[in-house]
């Protein structure tokens, strides 16, 4: 697989000579009906500063018109949009790690192109970074459906936090960073903005694995010295059918069961925090909950052998990612009067197909 830079865009549309300050990082695949507002919203927020925010567009092979329309978006707004083109299909985290290695702002922003930035995102990033310079600028976010409905206005989805800590900044990094997103296992990477520095030294998304960001961003994380937390709802989070992980299958929940292994490795190489650890211990019970549930659903759908086997390697994943014991973990929710939460964890954890 090559990366050329020039992929779909014309040999001679010029480069830009300045610096920008940011770069707008989106993979596309097979999303022609949301391309257009994605890049809309992020082309109509810079127009006063088209040098200093760049748009960089990578298709991984589309089998729809999205790479065509691509094309119709970079002559819609010339000089805006810069485009590259994977030469196979190389799935999500190769196209992130593709525009990493091509973008040239100080900061990065990764942007899913079937959800798109909210009025005055890129002003309130801007006013941050130009007066704290911190490492990562972390945004909430509003779940985005076709038809919203009470229910969805109830629960909160028209503002989700993404930090469980203070607003505000300049505020040290490291642990408290990526235990606050733990926290709240909101690990996405396209509500944190992050200095193009941090991802130096090889961190990259894992490629070809599902739960990329949740292996990814608790490591970038705890390489940041400082950051700043805007809780405002900068990103739009499309919910659609089709999506990956709309649909479970025993690999999608294998990747998820091990999706910390790293991170719990590098927290172990560099002694974590109380707080860190125990962020840690309730995320990997969260992974494993979540990942014998698709097994639950899978009922009939995969033989009863792999979902027992697979069940087994789930607990395995837990107790070797996790600080806490599934016992210590249990009190330390008891003591924080989650008893709901402790019971769940305990039948999750003695649970077996059937």
């Amino acid at each position: 697989m090559t990366m050329p830079d020039t992929g779909l865009q014309p040999q001679t549309q010029p480069q830009p000579q300045t610096q920008p300050w940011l770069s707008v990082l989106i993979p596309v695949y097979n999303v022609e009906p949301y391309l257009t507002a994605c890049v809309k919203s992020v082309v109509e927020q810079s127009v006063d500063d088209a040098a200093g925010v760049e748009l960089l567009l990578l298709d991984d092979r589309s089998t729809d018109g999205s790479a065509q329309l691509m094309q119709d978006l970079a002559e819609r707004w010339p000089g805006r949009l810069r485009l590259l083109q994977h030469d196979a299909n190389a799935g999500l985290s190769a196209a992130r790690n593709t525009l990493i290695d091509h973008a040239r702002g100080d900061y990065l922003w990764f942007l899913d192109s079937d959800d798109k930035l909210l009025p005055g995102a890129i002003d309130g990033l801007r006013r941050i970074v130009q007066r704290h310079a911190v490492d990562v600028v972390l945004c909430d976010f509003r779940v985005w459906r076709k038809k919203e409905r009470l229910k969805h206005v109830l629960r909160g989805e028209r503002h989700r936090a993404t930090f469980d800590g203070a607003s505000g900044g300049p505020q040290p990094g490291g642990d408290a960073l990526a235990a606050g997103l733990m926290m709240t296992g909101q690990l996405h990477a396209w509500s944190k903005i992050s200095r193009r520095a941090l991802w130096a030294g090889g961190l990259r998304f894992p490629v070809g694995r599902y739960f990329e960001d949740m292996a990814t961003m608790p490591l970038l994380a705890r390489r940041a010295q400082t950051f700043y937390y805007a809780p405002r709802a900068w990103v739009a989070y499309r919910q659609r059918e089709g999506s990956i992980l709309a649909s479970t299958d025993v690999r999608k929940a294998s990747h998820q069961s091990a999706a910390l292994a790293d991170f719990a490795a590098d927290c172990g190489a560099q002694p974590a925090s109380a707080p860190l650890r125990f962020a840690l211990a309730h995320q990997s019970a969260r992974n494993l909950t979540g990942a014998l549930r698709s097994l639950q659903r899978m009922a009939g759908d995969a033989p009863l052998a792999v979902r027992q086997a697979a069940a087994d390697r789930f607990r395995a994943d837990f107790d070797r990612q996790s600080p806490l014991t599934l016992a210590a973990l249990r009190r330390q929710y008891l003591r924080r009067g989650w008893w709901l939460r402790a019971l769940r964890l305990g039948r999750w954890y003695a649970w077996r197909p059937r």
